[in-house]
């Protein structure tokens, strides 16, 4: 980790940069040509990217069949199965306090609206495999899916080498009731959720993170009408930890984002020296522990840790940042949180690490990155549904509402939307509906 003591602000927008923007042309050439390849080739074009990038031979076909599906659940330990089971529920009891209640609301006299929440037909949940299968986040798209009554949920994530898929992942898929799973990962599955193969339905919303190749096949999909979550590309971490925090807890948690990939965002920010010097010393001696050592050290090297003077100049860096995890490893984070205005979500005290929310906390993990937390919010229920408003006019809501909409079509000029209303009037007025 590299330390910056008490930058000034015009210093600020390069240690914001993510390493990955850095990339950006060059990655959307070869998701650009991927994109091409599977919509002019469909199937084929997937199974020589599986034996490209996955090393599997996919010659039985893309989708999972009912043997492999069922033979997944004995492959996963007991205490696995147990864990995940407990997981589900507390995802489930979270999401379930956001479905929407339809409320009618009368405007004026005889002025009926309302909204109702309906879900997307057709969703495609793009689930990474590659070196650390995410069952995870399966649970954090597929329950709200499920919760919102979406008819269709095709799921899409990488085989192994041996062409089959994780099994975690299937015992996952199988708790959450989907059976339409396909062995696609990478650009070229959003490719054929967005266009449509032989072996994979073209779909109305993309959900699911991924690399930066991921979330530019995603932004490319909305080019071709389908709608996706977010942009969520790498994973990123912000900490803001005062003279109170715990080192140790501080590296663990740089360290969680680190190991997912080689191009994890890692940031720390704080007002004491000691901390920072001590933090970077915790990082360098637990990552000499770690299985995943070697990526989590290519993150690092993009990391920065920064002195700062107080805990309101490390907010506003931070709200600058939009961080996709926000830690607040303060002495009075609650206080500190009421100042938050861009994170994805936010981790209060010495005693909440990111980890829980990216598991089994109850809140959902998928989250807006590479300062998209700006503007867009994480996956929730809502991003499942769409919202369709109604209205209906009584005869006396007409007769109240009509010559407003009269008055105001005719200062626009819009004769025929003044008419639309004039006619039935007249109508009312001669005693006919």
């Amino acid at each position: 980790m590299n330390i910056f003591q008490y930058p000034v602000q015009a210093e600020w927008a390069a240690l914001q940069q993510r390493a990955a923007q850095q990339q950006t042309q060059d990655v959307e050439l070869r998701v650009q040509q991927i994109f091409e390849d599977v919509r002019r080739r469909g199937d084929a074009a997937l199974l020589d990217y599986a034996r490209q990038f996955d090393g599997a031979d996919l010659s039985g076909g893309l989708r999972v069949g009912t043997e492999e599906l069922a033979a997944a659940a004995a492959q996963v330990p007991a205490e696995l199965q147990t864990a995940i089971w407990q997981a589900h529920a507390n995802i489930l009891r979270f999401h379930q306090a956001q479905i929407p209640q339809e409320e009618r609301v009368e405007t004026m006299p005889g002025v009926t609206c309302w909204r109702r929440a309906v879900p997307v037909q057709r969703v495609g949940l793009y689930i990474p495999g590659g070196t650390a299968p995410l069952f995870s986040t399966l649970l954090m798209l597929g329950v709200p899916a499920r919760l919102a009554g979406c008819p269709e949920i095709l799921l899409c994530t990488p085989p192994q080498k041996n062409g089959l898929v994780n099994p975690i992942i299937l015992f996952t898929a199988q708790l959450l009731g989907i059976s339409t799973i396909v062995k696609a990962g990478g650009a070229q599955a959003v490719a054929a959720l967005s266009g449509g193969t032989d072996s994979v339905p073209a779909v109305d919303k993309i959900f699911g993170p991924g690399n930066r190749y991921v979330t530019a096949a995603k932004q490319l999909a909305t080019r071709y009408g389908v709608a996706i979550d977010m942009p969520a590309g790498p994973s990123e971490v912000l900490v803001i930890a005062d003279e109170s925090a715990n080192p140790a807890f501080v590296a663990a948690d740089l360290l969680s984002q680190a190991e997912h990939g080689p191009d994890s965002q890692v940031m720390l920010l704080s007002d004491s020296l000691y901390i920072l010097e001590q933090t970077k010393a915790e990082v360098e001696r637990q990552l000499r522990e770690l299985p995943r050592a070697e990526v989590a050290a290519q993150a690092l090297q993009e990391s920065r840790a920064i002195l700062l003077r107080t805990p309101e100049e490390m907010l506003y860096f931070s709200n600058q940042y939009a961080p996709e995890h926000l830690i607040l490893a303060v002495r009075n984070p609650e206080q500190l949180a009421e100042g938050v205005t861009n994170a994805g979500s936010v981790f209060l005290g010495h005693l909440t690490p990111e980890a829980v929310g990216d598991y089994a906390s109850g809140t959902n993990h998928t989250l807006p990155t590479n300062g998209y937390a700006r503007n867009y919010s994480g996956v929730s229920l809502d991003s499942f549904l769409k919202k369709i408003t109604f209205q209906r006019l009584t005869p006396e809501g007409l007769l109240n509402v009509g010559p407003v909409v009269e008055t105001m079509a005719e200062a626009e000029g819009l004769r025929a939307h003044a008419r639309a209303v004039t006619l039935r009037l007249e109508a009312l007025a001669g005693g006919k509906e």
